[in-house]
């Protein structure tokens, strides 16, 4: 049995994606991606199932209400990263290649002591906030407490992050697909039915969260010690911290701006149009972004391939990665992309015929997402080769166009001049990337095969 899976597997690789067997790298992408994507879907499982728990037992306020909080919960987690979960990938996945095993136990130390600090000012901060954004910012002092409880969380949270990306850049992906998806939903809910037992209360589904959390985090904890385990000790001064903030702080402004794209067209639209407007176009989005699931399995994966081969300098090796991760995120969405395009109304219908109404959105926004999947892991190739200034000033270029297109195309158009104004934002930044690392690493990420003959792209 097994080596007929084997014999399958490797007959995938040379028939559809052209990739011999004895690549390693790209066998070893295809295989950890795909088990990445298994986590991914069993993850998406979970959280629907908490989610209905949730407004089962305790009604669809209680739902607003952890959204609320969790929203707020992720606004200050980006900046308690401050973007060193990006640096520490890239740098341990650079220095684990070489088994500089002390450099990488120091950058971890060094990135969790300057999150410590950083997160316990901001969980301060997040507590003292709570009364303003909740009566002020909300109009609902009811959300107070919400507020406040999840402001505990903060630590562990960016401690969780800050591990399972260093985990992740010593190319332990199952390890890190398996934390990242599986016992955070599975503990949460486990906790939400024995607790609702005893307790209906509507900071119910935050404990729980955070209990969840809390005790992933000392699982990470474990998991990279155990990883790093060696005879090696720590150097000091081999790493400064202010390389690693150099490095870190675009990362940090790169997140925070597509933290913005994302939220620009949504907030416009409830300040423009009505909030059916805004329900109809959710939906849309959330359905266009269902082929991310794949584009998030490889770059599990290549992400820190790309920080190895280039620290390696292993231009070649670089460019199969890239190249065949594009091919791969290409033809695995291909299909689903073209699904949404044809049949927008019929997918949208499921959700109530209300919902049919955001079909011209859905195959917009369906473009944006088929231009994502044919340019290739652009942002972590930028990010993992040094080049994380330039992608900075991208996403700066393409939040002002998302914010202006927005602005002006939202007021006449709707949902259609919100999905339209995403569109261009992400083909700009998909389409600019791929333009620069053409021109200054030698590489094509863009896979369009229908058309590569005519173009000789």
């Amino acid at each position: 049995m097994r080596y007929l899976f084997h014999a399958m597997f490797n007959s995938i690789l040379q028939k559809y994606l052209k990739i011999s067997p004895g690549n390693y790298h790209m066998v070893e992408l295809v295989q950890e991606s795909s088990v990445a994507l298994i986590f991914k879907i069993i993850s998406m499982i979970l959280g629907y199932i908490f989610a209905l728990l949730i407004t089962r037992t305790l009604g669809a306020y209680t739902m607003g209400v952890f959204v609320l909080s969790i929203t707020l919960l992720d606004i200050f987690t980006i900046f308690g990263k401050l973007g060193l979960e990006n640096a520490s990938l890239r740098f341990i996945a650079e220095y684990s290649a070489q088994n500089k095993i002390d450099i990488v136990k120091e950058i971890h130390s060094k990135v969790i002591m300057i999150v410590l600090f950083l997160c316990i000012f901001l969980s301060f901060l997040m507590y003292i906030l709570a009364p303003i954004l909740s009566k002020d910012l909300f109009q609902n002092e009811k959300l107070l407490q919400s507020f406040q409880i999840i402001s505990f969380a903060l630590l562990p949270t960016v401690f969780l992050i800050i591990n399972l990306e260093s985990i992740r850049g010593l190319q332990k992906i199952k390890q890190y697909s398996f934390l990242q998806n599986i016992p955070g939903p599975f503990l949460s809910i486990s906790a939400f039915l024995i607790l609702s037992i005893f307790y209906k209360v509507e900071h119910l589904p935050l404990i729980c969260h955070i209990l969840g959390v809390i005790f992933l985090c000392i699982l990470s904890f474990f998991i990279w010690q155990k990883n790093v385990f060696q005879q090696f000790r720590a150097t000091s001064n081999i790493i400064q911290i202010k390389i690693l903030l150099k490095t870190s702080f675009p990362m940090f402004l790169s997140s925070s701006l597509f933290m913005i794209m994302g939220w620009t067209d949504t907030l416009m639209l409830g300040f423009f149009c009505s909030e059916e407007e805004v329900g109809i176009y959710s939906i849309a989005l959330k359905i266009s972004l269902l082929t991310s699931i794949t584009l998030y399995a490889v770059n599990t994966i290549a992400a820190p391939k790309f920080a190895e081969l280039y620290g390696k300098k292993d231009s070649d090796g670089l460019r199969q990665v890239a190249q065949n991760s594009s091919k791969i995120i290409f033809w695995s969405s291909f299909p689903l992309l073209i699904f949404f395009i044809l049949f927008p109304k019929l997918i949208l219908s499921f959700f109530g015929n209300d919902f049919r109404a955001g079909s011209n959105a859905l195959i917009i926004l369906s473009f944006g997402q088929f231009i994502n999947a044919v340019s290739g892991s652009v942002g972590y190739i930028l990010q993992m080769t040094g080049k994380e200034k330039i992608f900075q000033y991208i996403i700066l270029i393409a939040a002002l166009i998302n914010i202006t297109f927005n602005f002006f195309l939202i007021p006449r158009f709707g949902i259609n001049g919100a999905a339209f104004a995403s569109m261009i934002s992400m083909i700009f930044w998909n389409l600019s990337s791929v333009v620069y690392i053409k021109l200054f690493l030698g590489i094509n990420t863009l896979y369009l095969p229908m058309i590569k003959k005519i173009f000789k792209i």
